[in-house]
């Protein structure tokens, strides 16, 4: 599990992207059962009001449907119906979207992030996971030049 640094989100690879809006589900849905996404990468995501993570997810559905891809009514009612079931568990911790797109995760998406997350991003386009064309709109539009 993974959640991509969020500047990445408008310039992710087809595949990333759509991976991380499963992501985000799987994530709402291990807090909404076991209280915790229990998964080393993500865990921080308690370290923030759940509204952060609310945010988040609504940029990569916003960046899906922009791209003019489709997520089904269902796959939309699971998560809405998990992230409710994540405030309840939670103490009704505030699920209400919050501030800022660039106060998001602030003290974890930092260039220090973004650097790890291009590098993972990079090893998978040297394995052919990613298309020379979808590997130069991350290098074209990130704040580092090349890796």
């Amino acid at each position: 599990m993974r959640l991509w640094h969020k500047d990445l989100i408008p310039v992710l690879p087809r595949q990333q992207l759509l991976g991380q809006w499963r992501e985000c589900c799987c994530i709402a849905r291990n807090i909404a059962v076991n209280g915790t996404p229990n998964h080393l990468l993500v865990n921080k995501i308690l370290d923030y009001p759940l509204g952060m993570f609310t945010t988040y997810t609504r940029l990569v559905r916003d960046e899906i449907e922009r791209r003019g891809y489709k997520i089904s009514k269902q796959a939309l009612d699971n998560y809405r119906y998990n992230i409710n079931r994540c405030s309840e568990r939670l103490d009704n911790y505030n699920i209400i979207e919050t501030g800022p797109v660039n106060t998001l995760y602030k003290d974890w998406h930092n260039d220090r992030y973004m650097h790890q997350c291009l590098l993972n991003l990079q090893e998978k386009y040297d394995c052919g996971g990613i298309s020379e064309e979808e590997y130069r709109i991350l290098v074209d539009n990130t704040v580092i030049e090349d890796l």
